[in-house]
């Protein structure tokens, strides 16, 4: 029967906090020594993976090596390809249009406005989100089926993104396609199929906490939040408001899966 070290996962939340913490800060000695504040988007992906390696190192001695193992491997794989993709769509690119609209409401010192709206605020999700990696690594038993459906989500939903972001990549580069709205490959299927699968993602990395059923519900926050920011908060609604008025997006829409893949209708 698993087992689960409350004490050892509450004194391993401090460190994962301090974590998230200096890499949103790092993130911030960047954006105002290069005056763009879009790289907190690159620290989000590494702030995951920091403090996955850091509740790796707290929990030795506490869980399952090889459950720690793998939801740490998990999350680093899933955080540093999005950071790597990320810098490399923003490279050359001046500031993000949604970072200079937020900070256009700035009263006083713009940089101590960025600091507490974008980093500091960026720090304390990735915490809270990736409280299932951390739960995960103080579960004293093997992973059980239901934490190995939770790898196969995992998957599922690494591949959707990564094969999205790489189509759209290669969609975007070709010149023939300026001012075209993107509904090839998985994006027929899906106008967000890079969200649909972080979504994906974690929740998968949530159902391998669930072989423990008291953490699981413990942590069950942080995978519902995620979902709310893919769906209606800075994910899918803000990119499509910013879409709405695009040639072409209102047809797209029409025929295609706002966020669960499924075959397009007929035209």
């Amino acid at each position: 029967m698993n087992g689960f070290s409350w004490a050892a996962f509450a004194q391993g939340l401090g460190p994962a906090a301090a974590a998230a913490l200096a890499v949103m800060l790092l993130a911030f000695a960047v954006a105002v020594r290069s005056g763009l504040h879009r790289v907190v988007d690159v620290a989000w992906g590494i702030g995951f993976t920091a403090v996955a390696l850091v509740g790796c190192f707290m929990s030795a001695g506490e869980g399952d090596d090889g459950r720690r193992l793998l939801v740490t491997v998990l999350t680093a794989v899933w955080g540093m390809r999005l950071a790597a993709h990320i810098a490399r769509r923003g490279r050359g690119h001046g500031e993000d249009p949604r970072y200079e609209a937020l900070l256009a409401k700035a009263r006083g010192d713009r940089r101590l406005y960025a600091l507490r709206m974008v980093h500091l605020l960026q720090g304390a999700l990735v915490w809270l989100i990736s409280l299932p990696v951390q739960a995960a690594q103080y579960i004293t038993g093997p992973i059980g089926a239901i934490g190995w459906a939770g790898c196969a989500l995992w998957l599922t939903g690494f591949l959707f993104e990564a094969v999205g972001d790489r189509q759209l990549a290669r969609f975007q580069a070709d010149p023939a396609h300026r001012g075209r709205i993107m509904d090839q490959g998985l994006w027929s299927w899906s106008r967000h199929p890079n969200y649909f699968g972080d979504f994906c993602v974690w929740w998968g990395l949530f159902l391998i906490v669930c072989d423990h059923w008291t953490a699981a519900a413990a942590v069950a926050v942080s995978p519902l939040l995620m979902s709310f920011l893919l769906i209606n908060g800075s994910g899918k609604a803000l990119l499509e408001r910013h879409m709405a008025g695009r040639p072409g997006f209102a047809e797209y829409a029409a025929r295609t899966s706002g966020f669960i893949p499924r075959p397009p209708k007929r035209r």
